[in-house]
């Protein structure tokens, strides 16, 4: 296993009021970029006085800054022939919509059969402005989320990209069969969000180093044991919307990870188990769907909306409740 180098750095005598991405990424003994810092914060790899920082958090002098970075197996990324949906192509960038289990870029445990490599199959430029295991890679969906993704081309329109998304001025729809009913047809909810110290792989809504993240929904149709929501992300943060249902007591439907599958299921009895059942059969993972997209084109200024049709399996499972008046 690979050794974690520390790094530690005392903020020097005169240093003004800086946010710390953008101080570290500045300073001169450092060679990492302001997203990879970002993303050490998020993963509680960066300490300042002993505590976990946080991406708004500012320095000021005297302050010690402890960096644990684990050095990155080097991954050797090859162009695959993936099936991709690409519904949106142009010399700047592309949206695809990501196939349900196809994992967005490689990884631990996941070196290949991924959505990065079927990219390069498929386009001549990619953007290299995150880490270089992610060319053109804007926004990523979880494994088992399928719908719609940005591409960039080249780094200026990746960066462009990413701060509309930080602006909020892309909104991202998603289709999500929840669990139980919510107690209103429509709503916000407005909870921040942090790594649960009890599983680092999972997220929680916690005070505790954490970020505000902010989703919208309203009811699209409601069955005897599941509602139908259309649900819009205001904020970005790893897992949101599993996270914040959950939290509310209505995971996603099929969720393993958030308690939308088993875990809810073993309360359902009666006449409703055999329907539970037929559907857990029928869909194998959550069901999310990141069905439509709306953004400024950062080079042309056309205004883009696309949408994905919903995948089969997910198809299904609508159709079942639909059919047996559920």
């Amino acid at each position: 296993m690979a050794e974690i180098e520390k790094i530690e750095i005392i903020v020097d005598e005169g240093t003004e009021s800086e946010r710390i991405d953008s101080y570290l990424a500045s300073h001169p003994d450092l060679e990492l970029t302001r997203s990879k810092i970002q993303n050490l914060i998020s993963d509680q790899a960066i300490i300042i006085n002993g505590l976990e920082a946080n991406k708004k958090q500012k320095v000021k002098p005297h302050d010690t800054i402890i960096i644990s970075i684990t050095p990155a197996e080097e991954i050797l990324l090859e162009p695959e022939d993936i099936p991709l949906d690409i519904v949106y192509d142009d010399e700047y960038l592309a949206v695809v919509n990501k196939q349900p289990g196809l994992v967005t870029h490689p990884g631990a445990g996941n070196k290949s059969g991924t959505l990065v490599n079927a990219l390069l199959f498929n386009f001549q430029n990619l953007s290299q402005a995150t880490d270089k295991d992610r060319p053109g890679i804007v926004h990523r969906l979880d494994k088992d989320t399928s719908g719609l993704l940005l591409i960039a081309k080249n780094d200026n329109v990746h960066h462009k990209l990413q701060e509309a998304i930080q602006a909020r001025e892309v909104k991202r729809t998603y289709l999500a069969l929840v669990c139980g009913h919510m107690k209103e047809d429509f709503g916000e909810i407005n909870l921040p969000i942090g790594r649960s110290i009890n599983d680092r792989k999972k997220m929680t809504v916690t005070n505790v180093g954490s970020r505000e993240a902010i989703t919208e929904y309203k009811l699209l149709a409601r069955y005897r044991t599941y509602d139908l929501l259309e649900v819009s992300l205001q904020t970005g943060r790893t897992h949101q919307i599993r996270v914040h249902f959950s939290h509310l007591g209505h995971p996603v439907f099929g969720d393993n990870e958030y308690g939308g599958r088993d875990k809810w299921h073993k309360g359902i009895f009666g006449p409703e188990r055999p329907l539970a059942k037929k559907l857990l059969g029928t869909l194998k993972r959550q069901a999310l769907h990141a069905q439509k997209i709306a953004f400024t084109h950062p080079i042309t200024g056309e205004k883009i909306e696309l949408e994905a049709k919903i995948p089969d399996d997910y198809n299904r499972v609508i159709n079942i409740l639909n059919n047996e008046g559920a």
